[in-house]
């Protein structure tokens, strides 16, 4: 290697300008690595691998990622790779308040950073919990060196009382039966040992499971990776193998960059529909997009969704769990069944084209992994976008969890300025509602809450319970979990705190949804609604400190991806400057 002008050389692998560094900085830099134990041989030009691993005690999914950790090792060092494991922040959804999704952009920050401030060649991305598998793919496609991801894997399905269960989904229907009277505060607090059963992420076809299919519709996670068990042997060997890749791709990429095209993208979204994938799924598509400057918005999202019927029978939409998705093939059988739908050409990170990849995957279980002349659910089944007065930039619904009776409704409204307002009410049983209300919360959006909590599944009124109601209209600027179900319309934009028209709706006015012409109206008139405009102030910010402040004055709204103004688009893998 020729040494330039400035004492590094002119070798392409990133790395070279901190090891192969002749003066004071590559002194600097192996010495300290010499005091760990590495010799040489990691100094001669070979890449250097980030293991990214948002392991946590906090994020009880993310238990077993050490191991996971080991395994990409073994995977960099057969290949001839140097692997480094690095930190991150994690994003445990079980416990951080308000929502993890008001750090999953700082989380993504601290994972570009750590990328582009570091010796570099390639990176492999260790996560698995809801809001921590797009924040790595955003940071790391900002920095945009070759990257692979590995999902942490479902875990161990539940059971109780000799029926499976499934994370999220059961949980709201046992919730909601101790309220009605249908189950002993006994049951519950038994079944709170049963539901969940190992490490690894909801085994339900919520957040995590939607994201780790995605992110292999993407071509961003090795063939076949999505739904082997976290507990399987199966998904360590996934990791060894991501491993060895990552070190292929170091010298040869392709980088993030040259695999999320807009055809990615639009694999993407046929995906999501098809496996009955989470509403927050399109918040986070969009995220990515914009961090690679594909042009993507919610119209893309609804066209592209209203063809493609559901083809995977898993809760919260349908019957299984992820054990059974990966006995039936799990995502390649999918990718084959959407065969004509996709854009077989797309690159992924195996090295070939989603063709290539799925040319011969099997579909093993067809009760499972329906195919396109039996489907779970007819097209159009999916997410879909609505627009009109009361969300002129859009709002989501998922089909294929909520009632068909409701898919068209008119009611008058029963407002709340905030979710915790309303959960006190709905245990009131001389609420004035009705099974034909629209129930309303508003301030909880990207900017109200901050960091759209999911609330939008809002708990049944009691009284209703009691009377036998299932479902309701429900609407807000939040969002909800990927387990949860009913006929509930999120992301509302713009959202109440900036003044979107939710803020104005008031106790009684009539609400119309009509989801099959993608419409959801405030049948109010435009001189009642420019005088409670001119009427309506903006709520006091929660948090005026730190990273929440910066998040309120910085989101962009749902329809946006809820990503910070200041990150989207990428910067790039230059070395940075260094102090010496």
């Amino acid at each position: 290697m020729t040494p330039t002008d400035d004492g590094a050389t002119g070798a392409a692998l990133r790395s070279s300008a901190w090891f192969a560094d002749r003066g004071k900085n590559g002194f600097i830099a192996r010495s300290h690595l010499r005091a760990a134990g590495l010799t040489d041989e990691a100094f001669d030009g070979r890449p250097a691998v980030a293991i990214v691993n948002s392991w946590s005690d906090l994020t009880p999914c993310h238990s077993h990622m050490r191991g996971l950790a080991e395994a990409v090792r073994r995977g960099v060092l057969a290949a001839g790779g140097v692997p480094f494991e690095v930190p991150t922040m994690s994003l445990g959804e079980p416990f951080m308040r308000p929502t993890t999704m008001l750090y999953r952009n700082l989380m993504s920050m601290d994972v570009e950073e750590t990328l582009r401030a570091n010796p570099v060649d390639a990176a492999v991305l260790l996560g698995g919990c809801d809001k921590t598998t797009p924040a790595q793919l955003m940071g790391a496609c900002s920095v945009d060196v070759p990257t692979l991801v590995v999902t942490g894997g479902p875990m161990v399905s539940g059971s109780f009382r000799g029926r499976t269960i499934g994370s999220g989904t059961d949980l709201w229907r046992f919730s909601e039966d101790v309220r009605a009277g249908r189950m002993s505060e006994a049951e519950f607090a038994e079944a709170e040992s049963c539901i969940h059963r190992s490490a690894g992420h909801c085994m339900t076809m919520g957040t995590a499971s939607t994201m780790a299919c995605l992110t292999e519709a993407l071509g961003m996670q090795l063939s076949g990776g999505a739904a082997v068990g976290a507990v399987d042997s199966g998904r360590a060997r996934v990791a060894e193998r991501s491993g060895r890749r990552a070190v292929e791709m170091a010298a040869a990429g392709p980088s993030p960059s040259t695999i999320l095209t807009r055809q990615a993208f639009e694999n993407a979204i046929r995906v999501n529909a098809a496996v009955g994938g989470s509403t927050n799924a399109v918040l986070h598509l969009l995220a990515v997009a914009g961090r690679v400057g594909v042009r993507l918005d919610l119209d893309d999202v609804d066209r592209l969704a209203r063809d493609t019927p559901l083809l995977v029978d898993l809760k919260p939409s349908g019957r299984f769990l992820m054990s059974e998705f990966a006995d039936a093939g799990g995502l390649p059988a999918v990718l084959r069944e959407l065969w004509p739908m996709l854009h077989t050409d797309a690159l992924t990170v195996d090295g070939t084209t989603v063709g290539e990849n799925v040319r011969h995957a099997g579909r093993y279980l067809p009760e499972v992994i329906r195919g396109r002349d039996d489907p779970v659910l007819p097209p159009d089944s999916g997410t879909a976008v609505l627009r009109g007065s009361l969300c002129p930039r859009g709002a989501v619904i998922k089909q294929s969890a909520a009632s068909p009776a409701l898919m068209r409704h008119r009611g008058r409204a029963v407002v709340f300025d905030d979710v915790e307002t309303y959960q006190k009410a709905a245990e009131d049983p001389a609420l004035d509602v009705t099974a034909d209300s629209v129930l309303v919360v508003r301030n909880a959006g990207p900017r109200g809450y901050p960091g759209m909590p999911e609330i939008g599944n809002l708990p049944i009124p009691v009284r209703l319970l009691e009377e036998g109601v299932t479902d309701m209209v429900r609407i807000s600027d939040a969002r909800m979990s990927g387990t949860s179900y009913g006929t509930v319309v999120l992301h509302v934009a713009p959202e109440s705190a900036v003044g979107g028209p939710l803020a104005l709706v008031r106790d009684g006015d009539p609400v119309v949804l009509d989801v099959p012409a993608r419409r959801l109206d405030l049948d109010v008139d435009d001189a009642e609604l420019e005088h409670r405009r001119r009427e309506w102030s903006p709520p006091t910010p929660r948090h005026d400190r730190g990273y929440s402040r910066m998040h309120v004055e910085h989101v962009l709204q749902a329809d946006q991806g809820a990503d910070l103004d200041f990150l989207v688009g990428a910067s790039g893998h230059d070395v940075p400057r260094t102090p010496f």
